[in-house]
Formats: C-alpha cells, sequence, structure tokens
C-alpha cells in the first residue's frame, strides 16, 4: 500500500515523514548519508580518491602535466576541473557532449578552486614565464544518487592530499626540464573547503545531504562550501524558492559541523596509508 502510495502520490508521501521530522530512508533531517573515502585508489594517476555519500560514489584522478604559463600572469599554473556524469552511474544521462549539470558541476568545482585558494596558483610555477604545472582534476559518476557536489568537492579535496610532484629544475645551459622522479613533494595545500548541500521542501524545510529522488521533489537547492576557519567560500543556489537570512545562518552552522566531520574523516584515512 505505502509503495503504491509512494509512486501516485510522492511528494505528500515525503511531507508525512517530514511533518515527524524524519525521512523515508530513517534519516533525521540533518543527518548526513554514511560517508567514505579510500585515497590513493587509482595508481596510474599522480592523486587519486573514491568518494562514497549513501549510493552517491564519485572517483577522482589528478594528472600533472608541463605547461607554458599563461602570457598574462608568468608566475602562475592551471587547474582544469572536469566533471563527467556517463549513462552508467544514472538513467537520467545520455551518451554524448557534457550535460548542463555535468557543467555546472564542473563550473561550480572551479569556482570553489579559485574562491577557496585550496592551492595558490603561484604554487604551480615551475620557472617564471618558461614552466609551470597544469593539474587536469577528472571527476567521474560511478553511482548517482543525489548531492554530486558534496561528493565531488570532498574527492577534489582528498585526491589533491595523495598528489606527489617530481621536482623539475631547469637546465641553464640547454634550457630543458630536468625531472628527478625518485624525489617528489606534495602540494601546499593552503585551504580544505567542504561543501554541504541542503534540499528546500515547501519554500521552509530544510534536509541536508539529499538524495536523488529528494533533490527532484524538492522546490529548490542551495549548497554552502566552508574552509577550517569558519570562512565562507561559497553559496550555490541555482534558482528554485528562496532562502531567509535566519535559514541561511542555519545553513551556514550546520556547514561549519560538517566541515569537522569531513576533516576528521580524511586526517584519518591519511594517517592509516602512510608507511609506519
Amino acid at each position: 500500500m505505502a509503495a503504491g502510495f509512494k509512486t501516485v502520490e510522492p511528494l505528500e508521501y515525503y511531507r508525512r515523514f517530514l511533518k515527524e521530522n524524519c525521512r523515508p530512508d530513517g534519516r533525521e533531517l540533518g543527518e548526513f548519508r554514511t560517508t567514505t573515502v579510500n585515497i590513493g585508489s587509482i595508481t596510474t594517476a599522480d592523486g587519486s580518491a573514491l568518494v562514497k555519500l549513501g549510493n552517491t560514489t564519485v572517483i577522482c584522478g589528478i594528472k600533472a602535466e608541463f605547461a607554458e604559463p599563461p602570457a598574462q600572469s608568468t608566475n602562475k599554473g592551471y587547474i582544469v576541473p572536469n566533471v563527467d556524469l556517463p549513462p552508467l552511474c544514472s538513467s537520467r544521462f545520455r551518451p554524448g557532449p557534457p550535460g548542463e549539470e555535468a557543467q555546472a558541476a564542473s563550473q561550480f568545482i572551479a569556482d570553489v578552486i579559485e574562491n577557496s585558494e585550496i592551492i595558490m596558483k603561484e604554487d604551480l610555477c615551475i620557472a617564471n614565464g618558461k614552466l609551470s604545472w597544469v593539474l587536469y582534476c577528472d571527476f567521474i559518476c560511478l553511482d548517482y544518487d543525489g548531492n554530486i557536489l558534496d561528493a565531488c568537492t570532498f574527492a577534489l579535496l582528498a585526491a589533491l592530499k595523495n598528489v606527489q610532484l617530481p621536482t623539475v629544475t631547469i637546465n641553464e645551459e640547454t634550457g630543458l626540464a630536468e625531472v628527478d622522479l625518485k624525489q617528489t613533494n606534495p602540494l601546499n595545500i593552503r585551504k580544505h573547503p567542504v561543501a554541504t548541500s541542503f534540499a528546500v521542501f515547501d519554500d521552509t524545510i530544510l534536509i541536508v545531504d539529499p538524495t536523488a529522488e529528494e533533490e527532484d521533489l524538492a522546490t529548490g537547492t542551495v549548497t554552502i562550501v566552508m574552509d577550517e576557519e569558519g570562512r565562507l567560500c561559497s553559496v550555490h543556489k541555482p534558482g528554485g524558492s528562496g532562502l531567509t537570512a535566519a535559514k541561511l545562518q542555519d545553513c551556514i552552522t550546520r556547514a561549519v559541523t560538517r566541515h569537522k566531520e569531513v576533516k576528521k574523516l580524511i586526517n584519518k584515512v591519511i594517517k592509516s596509508i602512510k608507511p609506519k
């Protein structure tokens, strides 16, 4: 009977749960799904991480290559994110060029990198005006069940912390780059941005970490990105119902708590994989 009611009136079905301050999957309104992270899972990449947020699964691989610095900023490198949502992860996506949601997610990650200053692009410069690193950050969603932005931001942070770049020097005589693969250095991660997404129901009720079904039924979504200093790095609000100042403050408060949870998890995993 319940399954039939959910099929015919999915929104009313959800509202009955929301009235009791819970959700059909048993979570409270402010509760995240079980989150796991695996760092260094792709051996052919310079850095990688696999993040699971409930059923939502995203893998991030980072490849570092040489490039000429931009003409207007000769002392900077590049960070190029790309999010791929293939048909493999959900029947809602089709083969072909990136869809609107994948493009929006790629732009969101690019904005987070820029606004949070997770890495200063100056740190990627090898020789001023001659050579710099370009980091290609490729995200592939393996299983889509909502809240792709939180999973991608988490995967980016974990993968960047896993990157080891070889030492590079410019030979004065030949002007060519000489790479020492035996001596590697980690990236200088200056900030640790963490995203927290919310779905808005009936313009008033906020639920954290929405599933794909909840996103479809919601009247709006909002994503808050915070760093470890409690600094607001980004607010992503793609239309939908508006938020009052009080509701937005509630979101920011929950995002600060979430940051501590994610930082603790990431540090625990990194500690476990470091050689004794």
